[in-house]
């Protein structure tokens, strides 16, 4: 876990490292997260697990809603009967044009939504959300390659 950041109140949670490595993210939208108690809890004392989870976006009367789905936030120590379940499904809090934007880009664009860190801002839990495409092995080789040049031209550089 990191220290809070001071300019904007934020105190990351957990981060997802496969987020940028398995996809190419078009674009970044920040959610809120609808939590019990013994979660809010559980996130302020261990980190979860955001690798395996993504983002469903679904109808809903005349509109659209967004849910996180198997991402494991640990019960809480002292939950006992009231603890709640480690991969339930968890309500994402977003604008209805976002949600509309969100649906569009799965819908008709074929884009994956994935949680890519989750840290607190004043107090309130918020999730990272990225849209974007899924990487080809290829692609990941590529990545790696370009990573591996630009890290020894900076070592270059320090040295001349």
């Amino acid at each position: 876990m990191a220290s809070p950041n001071k300019e904007n109140g934020e105190k990351l949670i957990a981060t997802n490292p496969l987020a940028r490595a398995d996809y190419f993210i078009d674009e970044v939208v920040e959610a809120g997260l609808v939590l019990t108690g013994t979660e809010v809890k559980s996130l302020r004392a261990q980190a979860p697990n955001l690798r395996d989870s993504f983002v469903e976006v679904q109808t809903y009367k005349k509109g659209f809603q967004a849910w996180l789905v198997n991402t494991h936030i640990g019960p809480y120590s002292h939950g006992n009967i009231w603890n709640h379940a480690a991969l339930r499904r968890r309500k994402l809090l977003l604008h209805a044009h976002q949600l509309e934007k969100l649906y569009g880009a799965v819908i008709q664009k074929g884009m994956t939504i994935v949680p890519m860190r989750m840290y607190f801002k004043n107090g309130r839990a918020k999730i990272e959300l990225g849209v974007g495409k899924g990487k080809k092995k290829y692609d990941k080789r590529e990545t790696l390659k370009k990573k591996a040049i630009e890290r020894d031209m900076e070592i270059d550089r320090k040295r001349s």
